[in-house]
């Protein structure tokens, strides 16, 4: 502030030393001039109970500045959170480390926006975060070995179990999956009187992003079964025949856990067309595949194969045979109605979330996958974060968010929709993309 504007505001002051909102422009002036005794001058025979919340701060920082802690405490008696982060470094500067959290931790918990790490890190306090919503942390598997000991380790049960009421949309690919799939695990007393096998395969194929991987994940939940998720790392080796060894391995596991369902997800890598192939390994891991799948030895009763891919063109012609992966599921992008289950469920605890009108959401992003939503409802969280941070204060959720971050969001689905149109179009004589050219009449322009 200019000093000869400071001077006339001190001449004012004089004659109406009452006037408490000229007082504190005049103590904030001295302040970011760091004239703090000067601040303390004018602050003298000020009642804090007198004193508004903003009052009480500016005071307290100009106390706590001048290194007078105690009188930056006793000024302070509104309960907001930024007096809270205040009197965490007044009672730190006093040796109160345990006063000095408790408050820290209070400011946080109320608003997120005045997390000090510096001030943190003085307090040592290193973790804010409540025990159970700590992330796992990683555990390095080494996969030199690949007998049974060493495959319960590759594949792992997830012990989470995930249900149809965890996958946003999909109604008609639920619908579907629990006729044809769920039943026969639910049933199977009925389904042996028919002398019906329990099991078989599944292929999912869809964009990426639509919940191929949590629909496999979905299905082993409710069907009561096993879950095992395979992943290309657990199967391709370097060494001649250990491939081939570890897809054996897998499909024994779960054939001694029935119930049980196998996910293979991107499983074109694991079973991809031969003829494109100049690898005689690669073959030799597809021909091992459909051994384990209906091989002559193999009994595969109360397994289920579920296999995701983006590009179900790719897959060897033998695996779309009877008794393999005879059964075809589209997973589409979600239409309107699933897109407002999705959204609803990726806003869910989060600030502001009940401000925005989720339908007009859902109307803005047709195309979208599931994944496309999740990032433009990470980008908005992004913005709000962006925005706490600049005014100092918890900033919810809200429209302006979503609308910064529906410009940078883009539906990813486009691309594959137009090569599976081609797909559709020029390689569907057996009536295998039948779902893609009906999903294309009903919604591609």
């Amino acid at each position: 502030m200019d000093r000869n504007l400071l001077d006339s505001l001190e001449v004012a002051l004089s004659h109406t030393p009452e006037n408490l909102a000229l007082r504190f422009t005049i103590v904030q002036a001295l302040y970011e001039a760091n004239q703090f005794e000067s601040a303390i001058e004018k602050l003298k025979f000020v009642e804090p109970n007198e004193l508004s919340s903003d009052q009480q701060y500016i005071a307290g920082q100009v106390y706590l500045d001048a290194g007078k802690p105690e009188l930056a405490i006793s000024v302070m008696l509104a309960d907001e959170a930024r007096l809270d982060l205040l009197r965490s470094r007044g009672y730190f500067s006093l040796a109160e480390v345990e006063e000095a959290r408790s408050f820290y931790f209070k400011a946080v918990a109320a608003n997120p926006a005045l997390e000090d790490l510096e001030h943190a890190k003085m307090l040592e306090v290193t973790d804010l975060v409540e025990p159970e919503k700590k992330k796992m942390k990683l555990r390095v598997i080494s996969n030199d070995d690949t007998d049974s000991i060493e495959i319960t380790r590759l594949v792992n049960p997830s012990g989470k179990k995930v249900t149809f009421s965890d996958v946003g949309g999909l109604e008609q690919v639920k619908k579907q999956i629990r006729k044809k799939i769920i039943t026969p695990f639910q049933k199977p007393s009925l389904f042996s009187k028919f002398r019906k096998k329990v099991g078989g395969g599944i292929l999912l194929y869809g964009p990426p992003g639509c919940g191929k991987t949590l629909l496999a994940r979905a299905t082993a939940g409710e069907c009561n079964a096993s879950f095992f998720s395979v992943a290309i790392s657990d199967i391709l080796d370097m060494y001649i025949g250990e491939s081939e060894r570890k897809l054996h391995a897998i499909f024994e596991e779960a054939r001694a856990n029935t119930p049980a369902v196998i996910f293979f997800d991107e499983i074109e890598a694991l079973a991809g067309k031969r003829q494109h192939t100049r690898e005689a390994t690669s073959s030799k891991l597809v021909s091992q595949f459909l051994s384990e799948l209906d091989g002559f030895s193999q009994d595969n009763q109360g397994v289920l194969i579920l296999g995701a891919t983006n590009v179900p063109w790719a897959l060897d012609p033998a695996f779309r045979r009877p008794g393999r992966f005879d059964r075809v599921v589209f997973i589409a992008p979600p239409d309107h109605d699933a897109r407002v289950d999705i959204t609803n469920g990726l806003l869910a605890g989060r600030p502001g979330a009940e401000t925005l009108d989720v339908r007009k959401i859902a109307k803005s992003t047709s195309g979208f996958s599931g994944a496309d939503l999740m990032n433009l409802i990470e980008t908005a969280v992004d913005e709000a974060i962006d925005d706490s941070i600049s005014s100092g204060e918890e900033v919810p959720l809200n429209k302006n968010h979503i609308a910064e971050a529906m410009k940078i969001s883009k539906s990813t689905t486009i691309e594959w929709l137009t090569m599976a149109r081609n797909y559709a179009k020029y390689a569907n004589d057996s009536g295998q993309y039948d779902e893609v050219v009906e999903f294309l009449k009903k919604y591609g322009k």
